[in-house]
């Protein structure tokens, strides 16, 4: 849902007053964020608490959950919040502590896809992603009970149930079976 035709600035989106929504800031544009419904939800949490679990003890990096906002791109600003993200190790001690979005994109981001989202909304902030160097985009589709890496544009992979998702040279060592997803 569009909020504002007006550019609105990351610094802005970040000092706005809380009311109790979410909000993603595209190309300058507010776009209000609908809650998620009960499988993303519990698909999300799965994804974060395997992929923590993982990175906290190969002291990887950071793993942010929903909400945490990535400032990917500038003049207009993208301000994106996908629904679990990792950063590496490497990454985190480049660019230091950090107040407000992170500079940049996410070595890794996971989006769990809703009953209500478009596809072609997906897709543009998969793209979006992979632009602004993300290496590695997974989506997640409980009605096809997939999920989906994206490399590149040309780059993809569709894992089904009973396959085993690797985090390959972005998380090291991480796998996710499909599966336990949709139990």
């Amino acid at each position: 849902m569009t909020v504002s035709a007006q550019h609105m600035l990351a610094e802005e989106l970040l000092n706005m007053p809380e009311d109790g929504f979410r909000y993603e800031l595209v190309r300058g544009e507010l776009k209000k964020m609908t809650p998620a419904g009960n499988e993303h939800g519990k698909i999300t949490v799965k994804v974060t608490w395997r992929l923590a679990q993982h990175v906290e003890a190969n002291q990887l990096g950071t793993v942010y959950a929903a909400e945490t906002g990535f400032l990917i791109s500038r003049d207009p600003d993208t301000v994106r919040a996908p629904d679990v993200a990792f950063v590496s190790r490497s990454r985190l001690e480049e660019v230091g502590a950090v107040e407000g979005y992170w500079p940049g994109a996410p070595d890794l981001v996971v989006e769990v896809i809703s009953p209500n989202d478009n596809y072609s909304e997906v897709e543009e902030k998969v793209f979006d992603w992979l632009e602004a160097g993300t290496r590695m985009v997974v989506v997640v589709n409980p009605r096809q009970r997939t999920a989906t890496t994206y490399r590149s544009s040309t780059d993809i992979r569709v894992f089904k149930e009973g396959e085993v998702l690797d985090g390959a040279d972005v998380v090291p060592g991480w796998q996710l079976e499909i599966a336990e997803l949709f139990t």
